[in-house]
């Protein structure tokens, strides 16, 4: 257990702890500098951000610019999927064209329609693991991995009940084909870097 959750855990017993009450908390704790926070599945989890995470996040949301308009294209952004306490910043998002905030401000799980994780060291088990159930949970129809460690993208699409019934693998310098999905594009990887 983090020092960060035995802060939460002794905190006011009497408060229902969500996820908008945890995100609340963490904002008024130091997170380093660089680092992005999520919650999967109640437990807290900082990653830095490192330059090979970056590159291929940002190549991939460079090619998504080539077809959607950059407020339906999201990095880092706070969306709640199904599961329990699960406030994912996925590195990628794409929201449906007619995608709207709540009135808390924040994007409903419903509207994604692609999601990327890039693979770091600490939290990659979640992107396979946990995460992925939740995608497919929500109906993500199309969820993509990023690999560094392996030099490999692993696609999941058809999500039924709490996995994904197609998967994908390409290794890194070959295309991915999404033009099957309703993305409609090849996204090329010859430039993400490998770890």
């Amino acid at each position: 257990m983090t020092v960060l959750e035995d802060r939460i855990e002794m905190a006011d017993e009497s408060e229902e702890l969500t996820l908008d009450v945890l995100f609340e908390r963490l904002e008024h704790m130091p997170t380093p500098e660089g680092y992005k926070v999520e919650i999967v599945e109640g437990a807290i989890f900082m990653s830095p951000q490192r330059d090979t995470h970056w590159e291929i996040i940002l190549d991939i949301v460079e090619q998504l610019r080539t077809k959607y308009p950059r407020k339906r294209v999201k990095s880092d952004v706070r969306v709640d999927y199904p599961g329990h306490l699960n406030g994912f910043a996925s590195d990628v998002t794409l929201v449906a064209e007619d995608a709207a905030k709540s009135s808390k401000g924040l994007w409903s799980y419903q509207d994604v329609e692609f999601v990327a994780e890039v693979i770091s060291k600490g939290t990659g088990p979640n992107d396979y693991g946990p995460k992925k159930t939740a995608y497919a949970t929500a109906e993500v129809p199309v969820y993509l991995i990023a690999d560094p460690y392996q030099g490999k993208c692993h696609l999941y699409t058809q999500p039924k009940g709490d996995d994904y019934t197609t998967e994908t693998t390409v290794t890194f310098g070959t295309d991915m084909d999404l033009t099957h999905t309703h993305l409609g594009l090849t996204l090329k990887t010859h430039e993400f870097p490998r770890d």
